[in-house]
Protein backbone atom coordinates (compact mmCIF):
# COMPACT_ATOMS: atom_id res chain seq x y z
CA UNK A 1 0.00 0.00 0.00
CA UNK A 2 1.63 3.44 -0.79
CA UNK A 3 5.19 3.24 0.87
CA UNK A 4 6.51 6.23 -0.72
CA UNK A 5 4.26 8.35 2.00
CA UNK A 6 4.97 9.33 5.15
CA UNK A 7 3.07 10.22 7.70
CA UNK A 8 -0.06 10.09 5.97
CA UNK A 9 -3.48 8.19 6.13
CA UNK A 10 -4.45 6.28 3.23
CA UNK A 11 -7.43 5.63 1.71
CA UNK A 12 -7.56 2.96 -0.80
CA UNK A 13 -10.60 2.34 -3.14
CA UNK A 14 -10.76 -0.92 -4.48
CA UNK A 15 -12.62 -1.58 -7.75
CA UNK A 16 -12.28 -4.53 -10.08
CA UNK A 17 -10.23 -4.32 -10.81
CA UNK A 18 -9.76 -4.31 -7.34
CA UNK A 19 -7.23 -1.81 -5.92
CA UNK A 20 -5.41 -1.44 -3.00
CA UNK A 21 -2.56 1.08 -2.45
CA UNK A 22 0.36 -1.23 -3.95
CA UNK A 23 3.83 0.93 -5.24
CA UNK A 24 3.77 2.62 -8.42
CA UNK A 25 6.90 0.06 -9.44
CA UNK A 26 5.37 -2.64 -7.62
CA UNK A 27 1.93 -2.56 -9.60
CA UNK A 28 3.91 -2.23 -13.09
CA UNK A 29 4.77 -5.74 -12.46
CA UNK A 30 1.78 -7.37 -10.88
CA UNK A 31 -1.08 -6.04 -13.36
CA UNK A 32 -2.21 -3.60 -11.08
CA UNK A 33 -3.27 0.13 -12.04
CA UNK A 34 -2.74 2.90 -9.09
CA UNK A 35 -4.49 6.26 -9.34
CA UNK A 36 -3.99 9.12 -7.22
CA UNK A 37 -7.44 10.64 -6.60
CA UNK A 38 -7.13 12.89 -3.80
CA UNK A 39 -4.43 14.27 -1.38
CA UNK A 40 -4.58 17.27 1.36
CA UNK A 41 -2.76 18.29 4.13
CA UNK A 42 -4.68 18.10 7.45
CA UNK A 43 -5.18 21.24 9.09
CA UNK A 44 -5.36 20.46 12.64
CA UNK A 45 -2.84 17.66 12.22
CA UNK A 46 0.64 19.21 11.43
CA UNK A 47 2.64 17.03 9.27
CA UNK A 48 -0.13 14.22 8.59
CA UNK A 49 -2.36 14.26 5.20
CA UNK A 50 -4.96 12.17 3.16
CA UNK A 51 -4.05 10.01 0.45
CA UNK A 52 -6.90 8.52 -1.38
CA UNK A 53 -5.57 6.29 -4.20
CA UNK A 54 -7.38 3.69 -6.63
CA UNK A 55 -5.64 0.43 -7.60
CA UNK A 56 -7.13 -1.68 -10.33
CA UNK A 57 -5.63 -5.52 -10.90
CA UNK A 58 -6.48 -6.91 -14.05
CA UNK A 59 -8.05 -10.81 -13.88
CA UNK A 60 -6.12 -13.17 -12.16
CA UNK A 61 -3.67 -10.03 -10.95
CA UNK A 62 -2.19 -9.57 -7.54
CA UNK A 63 0.05 -8.04 -5.32
CA UNK A 64 3.75 -9.04 -4.11
CA UNK A 65 3.66 -9.14 -0.01
CA UNK A 66 4.55 -5.75 1.63
CA UNK A 67 4.60 -3.92 4.64
CA UNK A 68 2.43 -0.56 5.02
CA UNK A 69 4.72 2.06 6.31
CA UNK A 70 4.61 3.27 10.23
CA UNK A 71 2.72 5.59 9.55
CA UNK A 72 0.11 4.65 7.37
CA UNK A 73 -3.56 4.03 8.42
CA UNK A 74 -5.07 1.78 5.49
CA UNK A 75 -8.54 2.22 4.70
CA UNK A 76 -9.89 -0.20 1.82
CA UNK A 77 -13.18 0.01 -0.35
CA UNK A 78 -14.20 -2.27 -2.42
CA UNK A 79 -15.57 -0.26 -5.37
CA UNK A 80 -16.40 -3.05 -7.71
CA UNK A 81 -15.83 -6.96 -7.93
CA UNK A 82 -14.25 -8.74 -5.36
CA UNK A 83 -10.79 -8.94 -3.58
CA UNK A 84 -9.28 -11.12 -1.77
CA UNK A 85 -6.71 -9.96 1.35
CA UNK A 86 -5.06 -11.12 4.54
CA UNK A 87 -3.50 -8.87 6.73
CA UNK A 88 -0.36 -9.69 9.68
CA UNK A 89 -2.07 -13.30 10.85
CA UNK A 90 -5.70 -12.29 10.77
CA UNK A 91 -7.56 -14.82 8.03
CA UNK A 92 -7.81 -14.53 4.76
CA UNK A 93 -10.96 -13.26 3.52
CA UNK A 94 -13.21 -12.28 -0.05
CA UNK A 95 -14.52 -8.17 0.78
CA UNK A 96 -17.13 -7.72 -2.46
CA UNK A 97 -18.14 -4.37 -3.83
CA UNK A 98 -19.78 -1.95 -0.95
CA UNK A 99 -17.42 -3.99 1.87
CA UNK A 100 -14.60 -1.93 3.39
CA UNK A 101 -11.92 -2.43 6.20
CA UNK A 102 -9.19 -1.41 7.72
CA UNK A 103 -5.06 -2.19 8.36
CA UNK A 104 -2.85 -0.75 10.91
CA UNK A 105 0.09 1.01 10.28
CA UNK A 106 3.29 -1.47 9.73
CA UNK A 107 0.83 -4.19 8.55
CA UNK A 108 2.48 -6.96 6.56
CA UNK A 109 -0.43 -7.28 3.42
CA UNK A 110 0.64 -11.16 2.47
CA UNK A 111 -2.21 -11.28 0.05
CA UNK A 112 -4.29 -9.03 -2.00
CA UNK A 113 -5.19 -10.13 -4.64
CA UNK A 114 -8.81 -10.04 -7.70
CA UNK A 115 -10.98 -12.46 -6.21
CA UNK A 116 -13.94 -11.84 -9.07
Amino acid sequence: MMLKFKGELLAALLGVNVLLAVPPASAQEVGEKVTLNFQQAIPNIPGKSLIVVEVEYAPGAASVPHHHAQSAFIYAYVLKGAIESQVNDEEARIYQAGQSWSEAPGALHSISRNAS
